[in-house]
């Protein structure tokens, strides 16, 4: 901790609000005013820093708490980067489109906030919010920051939501923000985004007024931050939600550029409108996490018990039908997009021992095995030697790529027409 009250991370050599040295060195001067001292910063930010955080630490610490109650469901030795599973994450309020989109459970765009997918996550977004969160409640009052936390949190999932296609192709500049797997999300990464948008927008909107110390770590001074973990999100976009941290940033920026902060020397009284705000968000979170321990024993998607209603042999066949028909497709294009093969044969399989149903969905299941069975021959040698060109190879993968899309329009078609036939009330729908 600086003597201005600023937070310094492991490793800085001077303070990154004020300048002054953190080393038992001489003090850091003002580089504009050589040899003067930065006394305006300091002054600035004893009058702004030395107010309270307590809302940074205690999320921080429900962080914490949610992670260590997950782990101690799962039964998983302690690792620090082996993932829970997704029997856990999903229970507990994990992002899942499926779960909002069917079963409307919108508070699965609240509660995935607060949990993290594995140690290394929590440990690493939690010296984010020790870093970022104090700034940002200090500036803004802890009713602006709750406030900023839930509602850019909320705004990084519902852009996660809206990127997931699944069974949509997605290339490598595409693959940053859109997803084609309908994968659990959860961190606190959105609103650590959120925050990182407040500060960035804040320095640029008060430039006129702050000191240089301020100015140079807010605003523009973010840039960095920001390149820095977009870039690594870039890297990692195969697991990283992208889409949820931009909509955080974005929506941190938006309210910083509507929202005031409060000045050195303003009175800590706090507008009616905050606080019942406060309180609005406070609340939601209660309720959202009311509503995941309600739900907390529901079957997930793939592992529901056997209906307890007796189905004719063609809806019984329709079930086996439509289930090995869903799977079929993410297998495709993880073949195609990531050469993975390690699924191909047991879905061809699956495929096979699917019984007869009616001519145009048995037509419609021969081709997609057809499909797979040329996307594992491409990609298996000596099919795909090294006497096959990487142009040749990435044609042939287009090929099957268009072919697929011509048929999930047709079994699309077919699954709202003639499909809908063989379900019936009491018997669950399942989607493609």
């Amino acid at each position: 901790m600086c003597r201005c009250g600023a937070i310094i991370g492991s490793g800085q050599k001077e303070c990154a609000v004020c300048g002054e040295s953190v080393s038992s060195k001489a003090p850091v001067t003002n580089p504009l005013r050589p040899g003067v001292a930065d006394n305006e910063t300091m002054r600035f930010a004893r009058a702004v820093l030395d107010r309270p955080y307590k809302f940074t630490i205690i999320l921080l610490v429900a962080n914490v708490f949610a992670y260590l109650l997950m782990w101690q469901t799962s039964g998983m030795p302690f690792s620090v980067t082996a993932p829970l599973p997704i029997e856990v994450l999903i229970p507990f309020g994990a992002k899942v489109n499926y779960h909002i989109h069917y079963l409307l459970e919108w508070w699965r765009f609240v509660t995935p906030m607060f949990l993290h997918v594995n140690f290394l996550h929590v440990i690493v977004n939690m010296y984010s919010l020790w870093i970022v969160g104090p700034y940002v409640e200090r500036l803004y009052g802890s009713a602006k920051f709750i406030v900023f936390w839930v509602v850019t949190g909320i705004a990084g999932f519902v852009a996660s939501y809206l990127t997931v296609r699944p069974g949509v192709p997605v290339g490598t500049i595409a693959g940053f923000l859109f997803k084609n797997v309908d994968q659990p999300s959860a961190g606190a990464s959105g609103a650590l985004f959120g925050l990182v948008g407040v500060l960035f927008v804040f320095g640029i909107k008060f430039r006129h007024e702050l000191p240089e110390g301020f100015k140079r770590a807010f605003g523009t001074g973010m840039l960095p931050i920001i390149v820095i973990n977009l870039f690594i999100g870039y890297l990692g976009r195969g697991f990283i939600d992208n889409a949820a941290h931009l909509g955080g940033l974005v929506a941190g920026a938006m309210l910083a550029l509507v929202v005031d902060y409060r000045r050195p020397g303003e009175k800590p009284g706090i507008a009616i409108t905050w606080r019942v705000l406060q309180i609005a968000s406070i609340a939601l979170l209660l309720v959202a996490f009311a509503k995941t321990a309600h739900h907390w024993r529901d079957p997930l998607p793939g592992m529901q018990p056997a209906p307890t209603v007796q189905l004719s042999d063609q809806s019984r066949k329709f079930v086996l039908y439509a289930t090995a028909m869903r799977d079929a497709p993410e297998v495709f294009y993880h073949a195609v997009t990531e050469h993975d093969l390690t699924r191909v044969d047991a879905t061809v399989k699956a495929l096979e021992a699917v019984p007869p149903l009616d001519p145009k969905a048995d037509e419609l299941k021969e081709r997609l095995k057809e499909l797979l069975l040329k996307v594992k021959a491409l990609n298996t040698p000596p099919a795909n030697a090294a006497a096959t060109a990487p142009e040749e190879l990435k044609k042939q993968e287009a090929t099957l790529t268009k072919d697929f899309r011509f048929w999930s329009k047709e079994y699309n078609t077919w699954l709202k027409t003639t499909g809908r036939s063989y379900v019936f009330d009491g018997m669950p729908e399942i989607q493609p």
